[in-house]
């Protein structure tokens, strides 16, 4: 499996993965202007969101995406996984282990002192994938609120 940083070509399978990732985290996802959107923000130079791909041949396998942010209470910055989701038959065979160690090396190019990120409860196969390869867990809830 090749790890590499996303192209434009890569939009519209970056979106059927976006897609069904929604559907395992059990939420909506709306179509409309995904193409642009995504364009604008991860391929844009200013723009501080990385997107990797996971890729088998020619098949994209999987996606994460990232982006540096600030602490307060550390008083410096951490890298925040947003995303990180597989097809079915990509999982098991190290490919997020690969996935999140090239986030490991961005993060410590970038003075990162550590990488959250969060996964539903209901994930159990995401929990023990993230415990194998020896991250913490801290409980909290997640709030959204619109503007």
């Amino acid at each position: 499996m090749k790890i590499r940083f996303a192209e434009e070509k890569d939009l519209s399978s970056i979106i059927e993965l976006c897609k069904a990732h929604a559907q395992y985290e059990k939420s909506s996802f709306k179509e409309e202007n995904k193409i642009q959107l995504l364009s604008k923000y991860i391929f844009d130079p200013n723009s501080n969101i990385k997107c990797l791909i996971a890729e088998s041949d020619t098949e994209i396998m999987g996606y994460a995406t990232f982006f540096k942010q600030f602490s307060t209470w550390n008083a410096g910055y951490y890298m925040y996984v947003d995303c990180l989701f597989l097809k079915e038959n990509a999982r098991g065979n190290g490919t997020g282990k690969q996935i999140m160690e090239l986030i490991r090396v961005l993060s410590k190019e970038q003075d990162c002192q550590i990488i959250q990120w969060q996964t539903p409860s209901f994930n159990t196969g995401a929990i023990k994938f993230y415990s194998r390869i020896g991250a913490e867990r801290k409980n909290k809830e997640r709030f959204f609120w619109k503007v």
